[in-house]
């Protein structure tokens, strides 16, 4: 049942894709690719369609963590069934998300794996799950994790559609880039990016911030714009390089940011000092502070004698240490967080031209950004996950550039659909 034309909403590399849903062609479908590929939007657009022309199916929507929901699949949905102009068919409801569809009670349910309780005790008015998405599929722990959530949800009923949308990940060793090489007929894996994009959708700034990237660090360009696999190992940082910074260098830096990450007894206290060269998208690391059991009064000095009036962003899970710090003279706050501030963070970090480290003043930093792994499931396959140790100068840096991520952030969001 066309509800649109077709090339109203559906970008042209997806028509293909679209046909083979359409007749069922496939029961799992893989949608991999690069920023602004519209791959969220097709699966949006997809399932409402779906959910019409099957009266007998719901459908579920996953996330890694639950708490991303309402900023992510949840919104996009919503986009979806708009662009389909049927907003109107529809009832939505935020607490718990979850879309129904008015004429035969069709529900659109949105979880987080996170709380696999909810997922196991899935009460539907009738029916089956039919269709299941799963988004960032490489934020998962491996196939081991997909095929238990298969075997809760995809049950009961004839015929079954699942998606997973990711962006590949920079390893090859990656387990959804090694799971995607072995042939499975029942599954289709299409690749797209943003070339396939009408660039009225996303607008000329999209594609100029796409080709100054391209011109600056080709290597970063095609695997965030283009979604190709650029890496071998499972090093998160492969941007990271000694710099010997001498004083009259660092002199010379109008623009400097503080980061500091809380630690006592078995974690250090990690403090470090920045410099960000926006436009050549360079960040230059020149002073730490790494000790443990450091007292807040003790560290507080310490950095009183190594920073002039600066303004530090700090653990906002410390507020005690926040305040206390601050009643010892320092300009200190707590960095703004959100559901996915550790991996835009970690993105926006890796897709930096260059992080310059001088190991010689910072050797703790330099030591941590160039041995940080991925973590690894079971089986000892990389995930596209950040391991919570020796990261500590990591966070600190996250921390002390929060502001200008969160800028960058605002602007992803307008872009990426």
């Amino acid at each position: 049942m066309a509800i649109v034309r077709l090339s109203d909403v559906v970008a042209p590399h997806f028509y293909a894709l679209h046909r083979d849903i359409v007749r069922h062609g496939h029961t799992y479908y893989w949608l991999e690719g690069g920023r602004g590929s519209a791959k969220s939007s097709e699966i949006s657009l997809e399932i409402p369609q779906l959910l019409i022309k099957n009266p007998e199916c719901h459908a579920v929507v996953l996330r890694k963590i639950g708490n991303t929901i309402k900023n992510s699949v949840y919104p996009q949905m919503q986009w979806g069934i708009d662009a389909l102009g049927l907003t109107d068919k529809f009832r939505f409801k935020t607490s718990p998300h979850e879309i129904t569809y008015k004429k035969t009670g069709q529900k659109i349910l949105f979880f987080g794996v996170d709380d696999p309780q909810k997922i196991k005790s899935i009460k539907l008015p009738f029916g089956y799950v039919g269709i299941c998405w799963i988004e960032e599929l490489d934020q998962f722990t491996g196939m081991e994790e997909i095929r238990n959530l298969n075997q809760s949800l995809l049950r009961g009923g004839p015929v079954f559609w699942e998606f997973c949308s990711f962006n590949p990940p920079k390893s090859q060793n990656n387990w959804v880039n090694e799971e995607k090489l072995f042939d499975d007929p029942d599954r289709l894996v299409h690749h797209s990016t943003y070339l396939g994009v009408p660039r009225e959708w996303l607008g000329d700034r999209f594609f100029e911030d796409a080709e100054k990237l391209k011109a600056r660090n080709e290597t970063a360009y095609r695997h965030e714009y283009l979604g190709e696999v650029t890496g071998t190992g499972g090093a998160v940082f492969e941007n990271v390089e000694d710099m010997a910074m001498s004083d009259e260098l660092v002199g010379n830096f109008d623009r400097l940011y503080y980061g500091l990450d809380f630690g006592f007894a078995v974690d250090p206290l990690a403090y470090v000092a920045m410099y960000y060269d926006a436009k050549r998208e360079d960040l230059y690391i020149f002073d730490e502070l790494y000790r443990q059991k450091m007292t807040n009064s003790q560290a507080a000095k310490a950095i009183k004698l190594r920073i002039s009036g600066g303004r530090i962003l700090a653990d906002a899970a410390e507020p005690k240490s926040i305040a206390e710090m601050s009643d010892y003279g320092l300009r200190i706050s707590g960095a703004r967080k959100g559901p996915d501030s550790i991996d835009f963070g970690m993105r926006w970090l890796q897709n930096r031209a260059h992080i310059y480290i001088d190991k010689r003043r910072c050797p703790n930093t330099y030591k941590e950004f160039v041995a940080y792994e991925y973590d690894r499931n079971k089986d000892g396959q990389f995930i596209s996950a950040y391991p919570d140790a020796n990261n500590h100068s990591i966070d600190a840096v996250r921390y002390g550039l929060s502001e200008i991520m969160n800028r960058d952030k605002i602007v992803s969001r307008r872009v990426n659909f």
